[in-house]
């Protein structure tokens, strides 16, 4: 399994990595890192940057395997205070239809980031020399490694439902080539469901765990690669964007399936 997991860290490499890199490119965060707050407030571009360098050192980190499982824990915090200090906080208090799932996706694909990147680090051997002792912040984030596979699933889950709230335009996200539109709708929203749930309660975690990796790994190649080649600049390149998201998202599953056998 050492092949699968090395596998699904580079995959969550290249996804960080990337998306720092494109927003250096438009010199703006991205959505799935920072919310869209006003222009106006003053730092914004500077922060925006400072993500950017994070991202692509901790992407680059991961890829080549040096100090990546200190990089992976850094990264797992920095996505978490995002989360709970900029994507929550935008959805309450700035965005007027914050009661509507749908609107939170941003802020359950950064959940995923973070429980990617401890995931990540938790598939890393634990390096350390006679009487070294590890930074307490290092300690302190250790301890959520074992969520990692806990923050995918409850986003998974929530898409699963979103695929039932939003049906007609999950829908139409189904290339037109591929009949049975609908079908294909609820089958998916009942497999993120179901994964979710099975990797939370551990019931046949590799397997399930593979399967999800390999679903989303076809939907980047049957759905957003050719969104993405359709349109790469629209919405400051969003479809890219959820090329990478999309290939990080299934190298977590994988990282996830290929640990379990550490773990157990």
């Amino acid at each position: 399994m050492e092949k699968l997991i090395k596998a699904g860290r580079i995959f969550y490499g290249v996804m960080i990595a990337c998306l720092g890199v494109q927003q250096l490119f438009y010199a703006d965060s991205r959505p799935v890192i920072f919310p869209p707050w006003s222009a106006t407030i003053p730092g914004l571009a500077f922060l925006a940057y400072l993500t950017s360098a994070v991202l692509i050192a901790a992407g680059v980190a991961i890829i080549i395997e040096k100090r990546a499982r200190e990089a992976s824990l850094y990264l797992g915090g920095v996505f978490l205070l995002l989360l709970f200090l900029a994507q929550v906080p935008f959805e309450l208090i700035v965005d007027p239809y914050s009661n509507h799932l749908g609107v939170w996706s941003n802020a359950l694909k950064e959940l995923v980031l973070a429980g990617g990147a401890f995931a990540v680090a938790g598939s890393f051997p634990v390096e350390e020399l006679p009487g070294e002792k590890k930074p307490v912040l290092i300690r302190i984030l250790e301890k959520f490694i074992p969520f990692g596979g806990v923050f995918l699933s409850i986003t998974m889950i929530l898409f699963g439902i979103d695929h039932f709230l939003y049906v007609e335009f999950v829908s139409k996200l189904v290339p037109a080539w591929i009949p049975g539109q609908l079908f294909w709708t609820y089958f998916a929203g009942v497999a993120l469901i179901g994964s979710g749930v099975a990797i939370i309660l551990k019931i046949k975690l590799k397997l399930v765990a593979t399967l999800l990796g390999v679903m989303i790994f076809l939907w980047l190649i049957m759905l957003h690669i050719p969104r993405a080649i359709a349109d790469p600049y629209g919405d400051k390149g969003n479809e890219v964007t959820s090329v990478f998201e999309a290939l990080g998202f299934s190298g977590i599953a994988f990282v996830i399936a290929g640990c379990y056998n550490k773990k157990k």
